[in-house]
C-alpha cells in the first residue's frame, strides 16, 4: 500500500494557493502555474526591498546636492567638508534638514566650507 499524503500535500498546495490570491488566469487557480508565480514573485520582493533602499539613497544625495549647489558647494565637497569637520549625519537626515531647516543647513555647509578652506 503505498502513502498518498493527503494532508500535508493539500495544507502546503492552500498555502502556495492562498499567496496567489489575486493572480490573473490561472496563476490564481491551478497549482502548478501559481507555484511558479508565487517562485517569481517572492524573488521579485525580495529584490524590490533591496532597490527600495537604493533608491531612496539617489534621492536624498540628490536633495542634498541641489541644496549645497544653491550655496555655491558641491555634494562631494560638501560632504568631504563635513567628514573634516568631524559632523557625522547620515544622507537621509541632511536630506530633511535641506528640505525643512535652510537656516541650518546653510550653517552646516558654512562648516564644511570652513573645513575644506582651512585643508588647502
Amino acid at each position: 500500500m503505498r502513502v498518498k499524503g493527503s494532508t500535508p500535500t493539500r495544507n502546503r498546495r492552500k498555502k502556495v494557493l492562498k499567496l496567489a490570491k489575486g493572480y490573473f488566469g490561472s496563476k490564481h487557480l491551478l497549482y502548478r502555474t501559481a507555484n511558479e508565480q508565487v517562485m517569481h514573485s517572492l524573488r521579485y520582493s525580495y529584490i524590490g526591498r533591496k532597490q527600495t533602499k537604493r533608491e531612496m539613497r539617489k534621492l536624498w544625495i540628490a536633495r542634498i546636492n541641489a541644496a549645497c549647489r544653491m550655496h555655491d558647494l558641491s555634494y562631494s565637497k560638501f560632504m568631504h567638508g563635513l567628514k573634516l569637520a568631524d559632523i557625522n549625519v547620515n544622507r537621509k537626515m541632511l536630506s530633511e534638514i535641506a528640505i525643512h531647516d535652510e537656516k541650518g543647513f546653510a550653517e552646516l555647509v558654512e562648516a564644511a566650507k570652513k573645513e575644506l578652506a582651512a585643508a588647502k
